[in-house]
């Protein structure tokens, strides 16, 4: 994802402009140039280390009878379209696109329809959509951030697991820096990526990696666990308990390493814009985000 303040943005507001890999010269341009400092692991995968001791500073397993809007205490919803994606939907409030299913999952809904005839940077909206963080909520540097997610299949769905720097209302992005632990292309049905945004290193020229499932596997058929372990100067990836990238400062170049500080946790689900593309006559609405649980553990 990547950072720009949308026109009726609050302070939380941290609108993604990511790693726009495919679909123009420039984006294969700067996937060549990412691939060059990738660091990603042999055969795609391996072990992921064994925790140390940890306390859980967040979590969320989603509880709650069906229809139910998701924890104020711990979530805020953003509300509004997003221009600098070229993203389609408007994202709402309450629980019309993000509630509880009554069976331990947040369900993020994207759907083609307007009834609340909102307007988009193209006209009238034609998806709706939710976005949420925990923006003056919760915040932590370090720890072990995961996820269990089953994401949407479709042409032009674009749901994501991410973090900006707490900063991000003081210093703006990308000085703010941004952590992807999982984002996905509809197109790209069995893969997964994990980017880093900081100044120098942002939108298309992002440091990452993608993981794919083996076996011609799709990510929408299952659920799956979306993980990073974060240290001081070290950023690790992984899929199901799977490394496949780790990060340091030494992969920038001389940039500099703005992740040594909190970040807050961002969970959306975007339809359309420059990376995924537009929806099509295939793409089914509507589609889900299903979110069994998130946490967050820090090392004692």
């Amino acid at each position: 994802m990547t950072v720009h303040l949308p026109h009726r943005a609050v302070r939380t507001h941290a609108v993604r402009t990511h790693s726009r890999r495919r679909r123009t010269a420039l984006y294969a341009a700067s996937l060549l140039c990412c691939s060059a400092v990738l660091t990603a692991l042999p055969g795609g995968a391996s072990a992921a280390p064994a925790p140390a001791p940890a306390a859980v500073a967040f979590a969320d397993e989603f509880d709650g009878p069906a229809g139910a809007a998701v924890d104020g205490s711990k979530w805020q919803l953003e509300t509004g379209d997003n221009v600098n994606n070229h993203e389609r939907q408007y994202y709402t409030g309450g629980n019309s696109n993000a509630a509880l299913d009554g069976q331990g999952n947040l369900v993020i809904t994207a759907r083609k329809e307007n009834p609340g005839n909102h307007q988009c940077w193209y006209g009238s909206c034609e998806y709706t959509s939710a976005r949420l963080n925990t923006s003056g909520k919760f915040a932590a540097a370090y720890g072990h951030v995961e996820a269990r997610v089953k994401v949407p299949r479709g042409q032009g769905m674009w749901p994501a697991f991410w973090m900006l720097g707490d900063d991000f209302g003081n210093v703006g992005w990308p000085q703010s820096g941004e952590i992807d632990v999982m984002e996905n292309v509809g197109f790209e049905p069995g893969t997964v990526h994990g980017t880093l945004h900081g100044p120098g290193y942002s939108g298309a020229e992002g440091i990452g990696a993608g993981y794919t499932l083996p076996n011609g596997a799709a990510f929408a058929d299952d659920f799956h666990t979306f993980a990073v372990d974060w240290a001081p100067d070290s950023i690790t990836w992984s899929v199901d308990g799977n490394v496949f990238q780790r990060r340091t400062p030494a992969d920038l170049g001389g940039k500099e390493w703005v992740f040594n500080k909190p970040f807050f946790l961002i969970l959306n689900l975007a339809v359309g814009g420059y990376w995924p593309g537009d929806p099509d006559g295939s793409t089914a609405f509507p589609a889900q985000l299903v979110v069994d649980y998130v946490r967050v553990t820090t090392n004692d």
